[in-house]
C-alpha cells in the first residue's frame, strides 16, 4: 500500500498552522471561528498522529535494517524480531492512515428526517411501517439521540400510512442512512383466519435535515393551502384549518402537515421537510453526475431495493446488501440494530480501503 506522503504532508502543515491559530489570545473574543479551529483541529489531529507515528516507526525499520547486516547470533535474532515487529506496525498504521484519508460523507454530522412509509399489503403494511417506526425510535432512545414526529397519518387499525420524523443526535445520520430502501415482512396477519403468511413491505427513506441557509426556497414558487385536519386530535383539530399541505412548483414535491393545532406549526413542520427533500434532490442530482468517481465509495441509493426482511415465522432478520442474517427478530424490532448497522459501516469502508488500494 502507497501513502500519498505529498497529501500527509499538507494535512500535517495545516494542523500545525491550526494549533497556532488556536494558541492565538485574541480568538477568544470570535467564538464562531473559535468552534471551526476546534472542529478542524480535532479531525487532523488522528490522522496527523499517525503519518508522525508512520514516519518514527519507518526510520525505526531502516536503522534496524542497517544494524543487522554487521550482527550475528543473538543479536541478530533480536534485530529481525524487532524487523518484523516494526513491518507489522508499519502496516497497521497504512490502513489506519488510508482509512482516515477516505472521502467522508459530508451529511454524517446531521441531523436526520426519516420517513416510513407503508408499502403493498394493505393494514398488514401499515401495521409495520407502525413496527419499524417504533424500532427506530427505541434505536434513537438507545443512542441518546432525540426524535420528534413531524407528519403522521394513521390508518384504522393501530398501523400508519406514513410517518415523518426528525432525528437529533450526534451521528445520527452517519448511523441511520444505511436504513434507506424497501423493507419486507413476513408474517401471519392477527386478520388472517387461515393462517397464512402474508408478505407485505414499508419503504424508508432517510434525509439530512437542512438548514434554512443551505436551500433557498422563493416563496413565490410554493403553493400554500390550508384545510381542515382529519383523524385523531381532538376538538380543535378537527374544527379549524389548521392543517398546511404545501407544493414546490419547480420539482412537484408535496408536503402536508397536520398534527399541531396551530397553522403555523404546521408551516414550519412542513418546511423543515421540503427543505429536507430539496437538499436530497440536489445531492442526488450531484452524485448521479460524479456516479463514475463514486460508484466504489458509496452504496446505491435506488430505494426501490429491497435491503431487508423480517421472517416472523423463523424468527430470522435478513440484510440482502450484505447477505447477512440474524434469528433475534423481537430484539431487533425492540431498536437492538447496532450489530447490523455496524457490518453495514464496515462493509462500506472496506469497499473504499479497497478502491483506494
Amino acid at each position: 500500500m502507497h501513502l500519498p506522503e505529498a497529501r500527509l504532508k499538507e494535512l500535517e502543515t495545516r494542523f500545525e498552522q491550526v494549533e497556532r491559530e488556536l494558541a492565538d489570545p485574541s480568538l477568544g473574543g470570535r467564538p464562531d471561528k473559535l468552534k471551526q479551529l476546534g472542529k478542524e483541529h480535532a479531525e487532523l489531529k488522528p490522522t496527523v498522529d499517525a503519518w508522525r507515528t508512520y514516519q518514527r516507526a519507518s526510520e525505526d525499520l531502516q536503522e534496524a535494517k542497517e544494524m543487522l547486516s554487521g550482527s550475528s547470533g543473538e543479536e541478530k535474532a533480536y534485530i529481525e524480531e524487532e524487523i518484523a515487529t516494526q513491518k507489522a506496525t508499519l502496516r497497521a498504521l497504512e490502513e489506519q492512515i488510508t482509512e482516515a484519508l477516505l472521502p467522508k460523507d459530508p451529511n454524517d454530522d446531521r441531523d436526520v428526517i426519516v420517513e416510513v412509509r407503508a408499502g403493498a399489503g394493505g393494514d398488514e403494511a401499515g401495521l409495520f411501517a407502525a413496527a419499524l417506526f417504533r424500532m427506530y425510535t427505541r434505536y434513537a432512545e438507545a443512542h441518546r439521540w432525540k426524535t420528534e414526529v413531524l407528519s403522521s397519518n394513521p390508518s384504522g387499525v393501530g398501523g400508519l400510512k406514513e410517518v415523518v420524523f426528525a432525528v437529533k443526535g450526534k451521528g445520527a445520520y452517519s448511523r441511520l442512512k444505511h436504513e434507506g430502501g424497501v423493507h419486507r415482512v413476513q408474517r401471519v396477519p392477527v386478520t388472517e383466519s387461515s393462517g397464512r403468511i402474508h408478505t407485505s413491505a414499508a419503504g424508508v427513506l432517510v434525509m439530512p435535515e437542512a438548514e434554512e441557509v443551505e436551500v433557498e426556497i422563493d416563496p413565490n414558487e410554493l403553493r400554500i393551502d390550508v384545510y381542515r385536519s382529519s383523524g385523531p386530535g381532538g376538538q380543535s383539530v378537527n374544527t379549524t384549518d389548521s392543517a398546511v399541505r404545501i407544493k414546490h412548483l419547480p420539482t412537484g414535491v408535496e408536503v402536508a402537515c397536520q398534527d399541531e393545532k396551530s397553522q403555523l406549526q404546521n408551516k414550519e413542520k412542513a418546511m423543515r421537510i421540503l427543505r429536507a427533500r430539496l437538499l436530497q434532490i440536489e445531492q442526488e442530482k450531484q452524485l448521479a453526475e460524479q456516479a463514475a468517481e463514486r460508484k466504489s465509495q458509496y452504496r446505491s441509493a435506488d430505494r426501490s431495493e429491497r435491503i431487508r426482511t423480517y421472517n416472523f415465522p423463523e424468527n430470522r432478520v435478513s440484510d440482502h446488501r450484505i447477505n447477512y442474517t440474524v434469528h433475534r427478530l423481537s430484539e431487533i424490532l425492540e431498536g437492538d440494530l447496532d450489530d447490523l448497522i455496524d457490518r453495514l459501516v464496515a462493509e462500506d469502508r472496506a469497499a473504499g480501503l479497497e478502491h483506494a488500494s
